[in-house]
């Protein structure tokens, strides 16, 4: 009798079916699809594609003896060769797929099916790994498994993590408090060890910041600036093409509010003195502007920084000080020409909204400004002589490349100078 062929391994036969498939299909122009074919075409490839992950991740699991065979430290480190991709994103595919063949099975079984997709899983497997079987118990944590799997019915990942924080409020609400606590604990523990904060000079007039902050110090942070953050409803004639467009834009600049509005007289003291928005006379570059203990740095300040300091002096108690030569006092500003409360208040009531054409952020929002002349050029801390104006608009009436004119009903008009 002749010898019997081989069956094919039905993973191998799988993945013969699909290729041989996605070559027919991949001269196929989807442009010709119609509306709804495109939308079942989207839906069934993605539940395709989590399938074929699923199973993929189900042989990794247990293909340790590959990576013996070919003297690698792991399948992880062997695929990425083979493939040409990240290790690090393979090593955290072995992982979960570790964890779904041995531990979370459950979960395994409706990744594999593509009823919940990778980047579910990732989440689900890691809120569960979070739960002690020794502080919960093994039926708590398959309670949880299969409420998180419920979840992903609906919810995207984002949402799911949320729910995994939370999950012992519907899996073993008697001892969800107390479990919640020590996790708290843990992860402000953890925060704190990862927390941290640098600022670094580019040299072109910005500094760029960068670090990472515990929730509870970034939300803090957020609702600050959100407070700084009114909408802007300026029709399009009124939009600046530099304006604020990007949501990282729309936080910097708020930002930068923020801390003008910060008071001194609550600061710390630094060596001796204390570090506000005093700033008097120092050495300075002939023509440039000095702007707190940074002045003197040749990589900061600018002839265009002038209208910042002018600006700085409408709302803040500063003592502003321009230097051309050697230390001539050209502005010399005094405390007293600061809008008091009483007299913000008042101009807010009158003008009810930022005075700038088109503008509707509300006055409370808004900034006192010396509308009629400068206090520098002798203008008057009058309540007839200031206008609310919101930080946006603000700026513009200070900066020298935007020229500002006063409409007849008492709005200001901003036009970019060519």
């Amino acid at each position: 009798m002749g010898q019997q062929p081989v069956a094919m391994h039905p993973v191998l036969a799988c993945a013969d079916a699909v290729e041989a498939a996605s070559k027919d299909a991949a001269g196929v122009d989807p442009g010709f699809m119609r509306k709804g074919a495109k939308a079942e075409a989207l839906r069934r490839l993605s539940r395709l594609e989590g399938r074929l992950a699923g199973l993929r991740m189900r042989v990794m699991a247990t293909a340790d003896e590959v990576a013996e065979a070919a003297a690698d430290a792991s399948v992880a480190t062997w695929l990425a060769a083979e493939t040409r991709t990240d290790p690090r994103e393979r090593f955290g595919e072995l992982g979960l797929a570790r964890g779904l063949e041995r531990r979370w099975t459950r979960l395994g079984t409706v990744v594999t099916d593509g009823s919940v997709n990778l980047a579910q899983a990732r989440v689900i497997a890691h809120a569960l790994e979070d739960l002690s079987e020794a502080e919960v118990g093994p039926e708590v944590l398959v309670k949880a498994e299969e409420a998180l799997i419920g979840y992903a019915a609906t919810y995207a990942p984002r949402e799911l993590r949320r729910l995994g924080r939370r999950i012992l409020q519907v899996a073993a609400p008697e001892i969800c408090e107390q479990h919640e606590g020590k996790a708290l604990e843990a992860e402000e523990r953890r925060a704190a060890g990862l927390t941290h904060l640098s600022l670094r000079c580019l040299g072109d007039g910005t500094t760029r910041i960068s670090g990472r902050l515990a929730d509870a110090v970034a939300d803090r942070l957020r609702t600050y600036l959100d407070a700084y953050t009114s909408p802007r409803h300026r029709s399009a004639e009124h939009e600046d093409p530099g304006g604020p467009t990007s949501p990282r834009t729309r936080l910097g600049q708020p930002f930068g509010t923020f801390l003008e509005a910060a008071d001194p007289a609550r600061m710390p003291e630094h060596a001796g003195a204390r570090r506000g928005r005093d700033h008097g006379p120092g050495h300075h570059r002939p023509g440039h502007v000095g702007l707190g203990s940074g002045g003197d740095r040749p990589d900061r300040g600018g002839p265009d920084q002038r209208y910042q300091v002018r600006r700085l002096a409408c709302t803040a108690q500063i003592i502003p000080a321009v230097l051309v030569g050697d230390s001539e006092v050209l502005d010399l500003g005094r405390s007293s020409r600061l809008y008091s409360p009483p007299q913000r208040n008042a101009m807010a009531i009158r003008d009810k909204r930022c005075r700038a054409e088109g503008c509707t952020i509300p006055a409370s929002s808004c900034e006192a400004h010396h509308a009629k002349k400068p206090w520098a050029e002798g203008g008057l801390t009058d309540i007839a002589d200031g206008a609310v104006l919101c930080a946006w608009h603000h700026h513009r009436a200070h900066d020298h490349h935007y020229q500002t004119r006063r409409l007849p009903e008492g709005d200001f008009r901003f036009h970019r100078r060519s």
